[in-house]
């Protein structure tokens, strides 16, 4: 007898894969969301967020989609590139583009794995930037990690339908390879609060004068990789949050 092999959740324990967040950003064709979401639905993931799509809803998402048209009847579509990371604990960048101060860089098998550490625990998010253009600059530091597929160098251009199909199966086979729980990995601090305490440091460094807002050059996009590499947990920010206040009741 053969039997395929299921990955290990339980009833207290949902299945990680309903943690992970697919986030299209200004996607510009509509097929390529249905086809994302075909894509999905194939490996087991349900939550796809659209960023400023060019067209949706749209009939040809919804042909492209076939019998996984539910994904697209919950889609949240979104205004802001915060909104669609809201409440989530770790963000991958998927470019294949190489990046001045760049994050830690992973393929998407190791990618995936390190999603699915976090996703075991709480909401995390996999970020696909515009089909001609990929992800901004602005988008890259939203995020913790950057993930690539590794491609023909002598063409390296992938659908984003495509890039979802690759990412969902890989993501599928961590869960399918790890059956048992990860090991705790602590607080990890979420979206929100790490965008808040990017806003307090920067105030903080304004007041003191350590940075020019005129003249910012590079500084904050350097401090997001310094603590994107330290994956910071929720009570490390609280500390450094704190410090911040009581130099600032200081000046």
């Amino acid at each position: 007898f053969l039997f395929w092999q299921q990955p290990y959740f339980t009833m207290n324990a949902p299945c990680p894969l309903d943690n992970v967040r697919i986030v299209l950003s200004h996607t510009s064709h509509p097929g390529n969301i249905g086809a994302a979401a075909r894509a999905m639905k194939t490996m087991g993931l349900s939550a796809l967020y659209l960023i400023n799509p060019r067209l949706f809803p749209d009939r040809e998402a919804d042909a492209r989609a076939v019998r996984a048209r539910d994904i697209l009847d919950k889609i949240k579509v979104c205004t802001e590139l915060d909104e669609a990371l809201e409440n989530t604990v770790m963000v991958a960048a998927m470019t294949a583009r190489p990046r001045d101060l760049s994050h830690d860089v992973y393929n998407a098998r190791q990618g995936a794995r390190e999603l699915l550490r976090y996703a075991r625990q709480q909401p995390v998010a996999l970020l696909f930037g515009a089909e001609t253009s990929g992800l901004t600059t602005a988008e890259v530091n939203k995020c913790q990690i950057i993930i690539h597929i590794p491609a023909n160098p002598e063409f390296s251009s992938l659908n984003l339908a495509s890039a979802v199909q690759v990412m969902a199966y890989e993501l599928r086979m961590a869960l399918i390879e790890n059956e048992e729980p990860a090991s705790p990995i602590g607080s990890p601090v979420s979206f929100n609060d790490l965008e808040l305490f990017y806003a307090h440091l920067e105030q903080a460094m304004i007041a003191s004068d350590f940075l020019d807002p005129q003249k910012p050059k590079l500084l904050m996009q350097r401090i997001r990789r310094l603590f994107a590499r330290a994956r910071l947990e929720k009570e490390e920010v609280q500390i450094l949050r704190g410090i911040l206040t009581a130099l600032g009741k200081r000046w």
